[in-house]
């Protein structure tokens, strides 16, 4: 991973207080990571820092969408995605990013790299199982779902007649004889 200059916030210069930045992001910030599942994106990031005199208080938002294929069908589809996640940066004696809501940074330090965090929170956002919505409601014709529907199981006629199985009926006495 290529280190993102426009992801550093340099703390140092900033006030006590709120300050806001924002990021729209595209498939070229995934590729400097070598992550290549989506086939497109459009995100926006708002972050707000907190600065306090002891630490930091970040908290990311995203919202926007990544072209992904159906794992199902394979037809791309734009998949919408929101996430944020909290993030606390306190100083001590070496950099240590152990804890996945606490980062402890040098005392020496000036400013802060958060494309990282960013790019965990988007993938983290983006469900495990991609189904495209025409699966879902029906309206998705493919060569792939009719091949799926040929060999789905075919249900079988239950006997509504009265006929049961003898071994099942000696269990089913189990059952009553309380």
């Amino acid at each position: 991973m290529k280190q993102l200059k426009e992801f550093d916030i340099p703390f140092v210069g900033l006030k006590l207080g709120k300050h806001q930045f924002a990021y729209q992001l595209d498939k070229s910030f995934f590729e400097a990571f070598n992550y290549d599942e989506f086939a497109a994106a459009s995100l926006q990031v708002d972050v707000v820092l907190e600065k306090k005199n002891n630490m930091l208080e970040l908290s990311f938002s995203t919202e926007g969408s990544v072209n992904v294929p159906c794992d199902l069908t394979d037809e791309p589809f734009d998949l919408p995605v929101e996430g944020d996640l909290h993030l606390v940066v306190k100083f001590g004696e070496e950099y240590n990013d152990e804890n996945e809501e606490m980062l402890i940074i040098p005392h020496g330090e000036h400013q802060i790299n958060i494309a990282q965090y960013v790019y965990e929170m988007i993938v983290l956002a983006v469900p495990a199982k991609r189904v495209h919505p025409g699966v879902e409601d029906g309206s998705l014709s493919s060569d792939v779902l009719e091949r799926l529907e040929e060999f789905q199981p075919k249900e079988e006629n239950n006997n509504n007649d009265g006929d049961t199985d003898p071994r099942w009926d000696t269990l089913k006495k189990l059952l009553t004889d309380k």
